[in-house]
């Protein structure tokens, strides 16, 4: 009685791509800036970089990974681009790490 294994499939590039996600909000600056955004509603890039003391161009690189994550999302009002917390990727984020630390 031979029994037939199914192949193992598990999704490399997409595994890739949660871990970068991960890796997101896995840096002290970029929880701080989660932090900030989620008590101040939304923000400019001047007004996240100013609360938290730091070079406007550290401050752009670092939400643009949050932005890639799907964790920031932003919007132009004018001449203006506010970024916000996406709350329902967060969720998702949070649903995904809770199922992985059981």
């Amino acid at each position: 009685m031979s029994e037939e294994k199914n192949p193992l499939k598990i999704d490399y590039l997409n595994v890739k791509k949660a871990a970068l996600v991960l890796r997101a909000l896995n840096h002290k600056l970029r929880q701080q800036m989660i932090q900030v955004l989620d008590a101040q509603g939304k923000m400019t890039v001047t007004e996240i970089y100013v609360q938290l003391r730091l070079e406007q161009s550290v401050a752009s690189q670092h939400l643009a990974i949050l932005r890639r994550a799907g964790i920031v999302r932003t919007e132009r009002e004018g001449k203006f681009v506010y970024y916000r917390i996406n709350p329902e990727r967060v969720d998702n984020i949070n649903a995904c790490v809770e199922q992985l630390t059981k």
